[in-house]
């Protein structure tokens, strides 16, 4: 065992690399080679350890199987032009987190600790950051309770894992999309904007029932009158009306996206104009009607951008003009690459390199 950072290393003797075609990456199903692993006991966070991944021991009783106390984050690292490694807005990352640990009574972690852990863990399996265009390695951060007990309570113990994994893009082409005007993803005064597990359980079978009828996913609403929307399926959602950026303001009921914030930034930099505020799909039927309403795209960090091209409304399908290069979209999403990549300055401090 070698020590780095006070986290203690024990590196793979089996390393799987060799296994991985790093010109053909699936989203989700590839995992690095190690773990970093922590626990809350006592009303403190323990030392950190990084360890060859694999299975964890748990009891049936471990209180986040029977009361869903589970946050977690999305992260990526970038493969640099200069050969660096770059992790992407960990700060923003880490106060998400710390929010959604807030909203589901988890004890907080230091910036600190966060983020050596994840530096850490990154340096350990560098080499599984790939170096191909629209590649990253996903990084996932996420804690839970882990005191074995069947009563209802906050629990006192939890365990705190970080794993990773090499990805390629996660839609290869533009999305049909329906506006979900029976189910809604969150309410106001729930848990819509912490990233906490019960929130994605909840939302599968709406999903589910929207791919059997050939849509790729749902714009979620309000549940008023007007149809709000508020987010589209895992991600944060904008339109293009009139050369303006729209998106739904942040509210209790939707995640704050870190992707949607650089955005954000990133087309007021570049000249946009942008817009937070409410649309509905009354005023989306209009845009399709009057041709100003040009673009529709899903931001997020698995996705980074995923160009809509039907928008299903109350029993009919509405299509967007052909998805081009030229898009604003994909003009905002190649700028935020550029950055990611150390090809474009990075003006805003948002790359940790390791």
């Amino acid at each position: 065992m070698i020590a780095t950072e006070k986290i203690t290393v024990e590196k793979t003797k089996n390393s799987r690399l060799s296994e991985v075609d790093f010109d053909k990456l699936p989203f989700g199903s590839i995992i690095s080679d190690h773990m970093l692993l922590s626990d809350y006991l006592n009303e403190e966070w323990g030392p950190s350890s990084i360890v060859p991944f694999g299975h964890i021991e748990i009891s049936p009783t471990m209180l986040a199987l029977h009361y869903g106390q589970i946050v977690f984050e999305g992260m990526k690292a970038f493969k640099m032009k200069e050969g660096n490694i770059s992790i992407f807005r960990m700060d923003k990352h880490y106060e998400r987190f710390c929010r959604s640990m807030e909203r589901m009574c988890i004890p907080a972690m230091s910036f600190e600790r966060f983020s050596e852990a994840v530096k850490a863990l990154v340096k350990a399996d560098a080499d599984w950051v790939p170096a191909n265009e629209g590649s990253s390695l996903y990084i996932r951060p996420f804690v839970f309770a882990s005191e074995e007990r069947f009563g209802v309570k906050v629990a006192e113990e939890y365990k705190f894992i970080i794993f990773t994994g090499p990805v390629g893009p996660y839609y290869s082409n533009p999305l049909k999309v329906k506006v979900e005007d029976k189910y809604r993803r969150a309410a106001r005064g729930g848990t819509g904007s912490a990233k906490c597990a019960g929130n994605y359980g909840g939302a599968f079978y709406p999903s589910s029932l929207a791919r059997k009828e050939g849509f790729d996913q749902v714009l979620w609403t309000d549940g008023s009158a007007e149809l709000n929307i508020e987010e589209s399926g895992t991600m944060n959602v904008m339109f293009l009306v009139n050369g303006v950026v729209v998106t739904p303001p942040l509210s209790d009921s939707i995640l704050d996206g870190v992707t949607r914030d650089s955005f954000i930034t990133i087309a007021k930099d570049m000249g946009y104009k942008v817009e937070e505020r409410k649309i509905g799909a009354k005023e989306l039927v209009s845009g399709f009607e009057n041709g100003t309403l040009q673009e529709a795209f899903g931001t997020g960090t698995a996705a980074v951008v995923a160009p809509i091209q039907v928008i299903h409304i109350k029993g009919k399908d509405y299509t967007l003009p052909t998805v081009k290069d030229s898009n604003v979209s994909l003009t905002i999403k190649q700028r935020l690459s550029d950055i990611r990549l150390g090809v474009a300055p990075d003006k805003n401090n948002w790359n940790t390199i390791v």
